[in-house]
């Protein structure tokens, strides 16, 4: 075959080779917003190192093995002993490994910590969004596990540690450990107290033996997990280790791994408990109170992801009309191309600006801040991940052909766009948790109004957004059947208010006439013609600056 007939032209190089944080400018301005002056040359550090590492060609790699060779369930070993290991590709263990010793899993002491963290496990999902789950329930365990100053004593430090150990043994003999989660059953899903779960409480102080079956175990793999179980007084939140100190497996016997839509990489699994060994955490009785604190951590990290997946969709799809010509010229220079691009670009940006908002309320930890907090988590949490399954397929489209073929990577960000708004209570879920603070706790709402009332006057659509809000908030009629459009609205007053206080003009001005101002079709690309919209795809372009 003549070899004229496969000369290569008008593709795009692939991105590879650049610092996935440097190149982010809405991230970038964001740490330097939010964290204190002296914070920000060590953690500007780690965060380009890590920024490198997540945009070079050995991470995409691990990334793309990771997901090509899913992770097995070995029920058994050669003698017929119940071992119940998960096995995963090596590229996972690189992935987690990089992960844990960039901190992504400690941020409750550190200062500035949950920014720094929020920042890095933006940039690091963008190589692999999947090992983020263990990642995200080691980091958020940390509170819960607070309500037992022994219990916290004793695992926290390996938690929080920078070191990374694959491989089942005891806690005590290991420098840093995972923690996973098991919540929900077959019986209740997210109504939790529904569980059948027994625990039978032992002579020891604390010390509970659990029997029953959990419908999802997030990361069977890990050392440890936070469950619910019913104790005589009710639903109780446990510690179960999988290793105990001694040395001996504790009973936990995986009946099988989840075939999921995507999260590949991850494992997820059903898993019988029979007398196996607990130790109570909290108040018997008081399980969801416990674990509420680790439920409302692992929401941010679900915004955070799904941000993350967002701005890696929306690089992938600027860099492709950067270099890709069609009709006598280069795509991102095309008007409606431009249109397309600019309207995904503020997707991303408004998602990222309120995750780490969100963040620095964390590391605020004041009361106007965590009040703000108890509303504004999941009403981000309900519509951010609701968008980025559009917002990603709308991207991946920009790509055409090339985009649908999973050498891209774009189907693998498809897949995984879905998970973050079913992970940790689904739409309606979060819609009646914000209706619950809003009735129940006056300050949130007080706290939330005051953010968003800071931009009052610097843009007229938005101030009358504000207003329609305040009217729907005084009209309780009818309150839950219009929950989500409530939800919504709250979300993109508060995504429009940080835009307008923080964004450059030309982003907030149409963020403010689509999202606001009504002057916005059905599907993406339909900003209005007049706006400056190259500024906005410019912005998002992945090239250090």
């Amino acid at each position: 075959m003549a070899a004229t007939t496969h000369t290569v032209s008008n593709q795009a190089p692939p991105l590879l080779g650049y610092d996935v944080f440097s190149a982010d400018r809405a991230l970038t301005e964001a740490v330097d917003r939010h964290l204190p002056p002296e914070l920000l040359d060590e953690a500007r550090y780690g965060l380009v190192r890590l920024g490198r590492s997540a945009g070079s060609a050995q991470a995409q790699r691990w990334g793309a093995q990771a997901n090509e060779n899913p992770p097995r369930l070995r029920t058994h070993d050669r003698y017929g002993n119940r071992v119940d290991e998960v096995e995963f590709h090596p590229a996972w263990h690189r992935l987690l490994g990089h992960a844990v010793s960039a901190g992504l899993t400690d941020a409750w002491d550190r200062p500035g910590g949950h920014v720094r963290r929020a920042a890095g496990f933006l940039v690091w999902t963008q190589a692999e969004a999947g090992h983020g789950c263990p990642l995200s329930m080691t980091h958020a365990a940390v509170p819960a596990l607070r309500t037992d100053p022994a219990t916290a004593a004793e695992w926290e430090p390996l938690l929080t540690s920078h070191v990374y150990e694959e491989g089942l043994r005891p806690a005590g003999e290991k420098a840093g450990v995972l923690l996973g989660m098991g919540m929900t059953e077959k019986q209740g899903g997210t109504d939790v107290r529904s569980n059948t779960t027994r625990a039978e409480p032992l002579s020891g102080a604390g010390e509970y033996l659990l029997t029953g079956h959990k419908w999802f175990c997030s990361a069977p793999m890990s050392d440890a997990f936070l469950v619910l179980a019913q104790a005589s007084a009710g639903l109780t939140c446990f510690l179960l280790p999988r290793v105990l100190p001694d040395g001996t497996r504790n009973t936990f016997a995986i009946q099988r791994l989840k075939d999921k839509l995507g999260n590949r990489s991850n494992a997820s699994a059903e898993v019988e408990f029979d007398g196996t060994w607990a130790r109570r955490v909290g108040e018997e009785g008081r399980g969801v109170r416990t674990i509420i604190d680790m439920v409302a951590a692992t929401r941010l990290d679900c915004v955070i992801g799904s941000a993350a997946l967002m701005r890696q969709a929306v690089a992938q799809a600027v860099h492709h009309a950067t270099y890709r010509r069609a009709f006598g010229g280069v795509l991102v220079d095309k008007p409606l191309m431009r249109n397309v691009l600019a309207d995904l670009a503020l997707e991303s940006e408004a998602a990222t600006v309120l995750a780490m908002r969100l963040a620095a309320a964390y590391d605020a930890g004041t009361g106007s801040e965590l009040a703000f907090l108890r509303i504004a988590v999941p009403a981000a949490k309900y519509w951010v991940t609701k968008r980025c399954t559009p917002m990603v397929g709308e991207a991946l489209e920009c790509l055409g052909g090339n985009g649908y073929v999973e050498e891209s990577g774009m189907p693998r960000l498809l897949r995984e766009a879905p998970l973050n708004s079913i992970w940790e209570g689904s739409g309606n879920v979060q819609a009646l948790d914000v209706l619950r603070a809003l009735q129940r706790e006056p300050m949130a709402l007080n706290a939330f109004l005051s953010e968003v009332g800071r931009a009052r006057g610097a843009d007229h659509r938005l101030d009358r957004a504000i207003r329609d809000l305040l009217t729907e908030l005084a009209d309780l009629e009818g309150i839950e059947a219009r929950a989500r459009r409530l939800v919504e609205r709250m979300a993109l007053v508060l995504q429009g208010s940080l835009l307008v206080r923080w964004a450059p003009p030309e982003v907030a001005d149409a963020f403010c006439a689509s999202r606001l101002g009504g002057d916005w079709g059905s599907a993406y690309g339909t900003l209005p013609h007049t706006l400056d919209l190259a500024s906005v795809v410019e912005r998002a372009r992945p090239v250090e600056r």
